[in-house]
């Protein structure tokens, strides 16, 4: 692949391993002039496949943080630099389509007409569940996969919280780590058998991974507050799984595999248009 003229790459990082990046992802970043980086895109990925001279824009969100760029300021970066003739990969931690901003980005390329590619890669609920040992739609124990995300209880209707009590399908929860108390007593409410397993997943497929698997009333209670992002939530009989099939033992262990949202000094360029 190459460049024919300025054009932003969308391209997914994966979850955490350097070494779950698409090849095509990689030879974007090798090409690239400027790359503007989620929080959750692995910094040995960068390190490792962008160009020496490449421009790094940290454009990182992260919950409770007053640095987290916000999502005006990405689209004005896009457009700045795509119209300076820069080649710009936007990299996004996970995969690009699940449960990122790309909507908005996309919007906005397209208002611009700015040429655009969408690589897609692992999402995090994939990449979680395999460094787990947790095949998510395993034979016999479940059949179908859901992928969800719960941060406010009016989101989600009395009718679809029954539905998604007595599924028998996996069910993996993003960006819920801080209301797991109150969705596991939503799921008992609605009638999820007490003793089904959950797995509690932190910073998957890195080398500060933690993975716990408990019952869904004692998620009632278990503190929350020292749990490290991103934690990806796994509901159902495949999350019982994980202690047969546990693979992944980091070879060193850290405390967090992510930065904090840094504070975020904007070229000049973009800061007299935002200006």
């Amino acid at each position: 692949m190459s460049f024919t003229k300025a054009k932003v790459i969308i391209a997914a990082a994966g979850p955490g391993d350097p070494g779950l990046i698409t090849v095509k992802a990689a030879r974007a970043l090798q090409e690239a002039d400027v790359i503007l980086t989620d929080r959750l895109a692995s910094r040995e990925i960068i390190s490792i496949y962008a160009r020496k001279n490449a421009q790094i824009v940290e454009v990182g969100k992260q919950g409770g943080k007053l640095n987290s760029t916000p999502q005006e300021t990405i689209g004005h970066y896009l457009i700045e630099f795509a119209r300076q003739g820069k080649n710009i990969v936007r990299l996004k931690g996970g995969d690009v389509s699940i449960y990122s901003n790309i909507l908005d980005e996309l919007l906005i390329l397209h208002r611009h007409d700015i040429d655009f590619e969408i690589i897609p890669g692992v999402t995090a609920a994939l990449g979680a569940a395999a460094y787990a040992g947790i095949p998510l739609t395993a034979r016999g124990y479940s059949t179908g996969l859901r992928i969800l995300t719960y941060y406010h209880s009016e989101v989600i209707s009395a009718h679809e919280w029954k539905d998604i009590a007595q599924t028998t399908d996996t069910i993996v929860f993003y960006m819920s780590a801080q209301a797991l108390n109150e969705l596991a007593a939503k799921l008992l409410q609605f009638g999820m058998d007490p003793v089904m397993p959950v797995a509690i997943i932190e910073q998957a497929t890195t080398s500060a991974q933690k993975v716990s698997v408990i019952d869904l009333k004692s998620a009632v209670a278990i503190p929350v507050d020292n749990i490290q992002t991103p934690t990806l939530i796994i509901v159902g009989r495949v999350a019982a799984l994980h202690q047969r099939f546990n693979w992944f033992e980091p070879e060193s262990s850290i405390a967090a595999a992510f930065q904090e949202v840094p504070h975020q000094t904007i070229p000049p360029t973009v800061q007299r248009k935002l200006i």
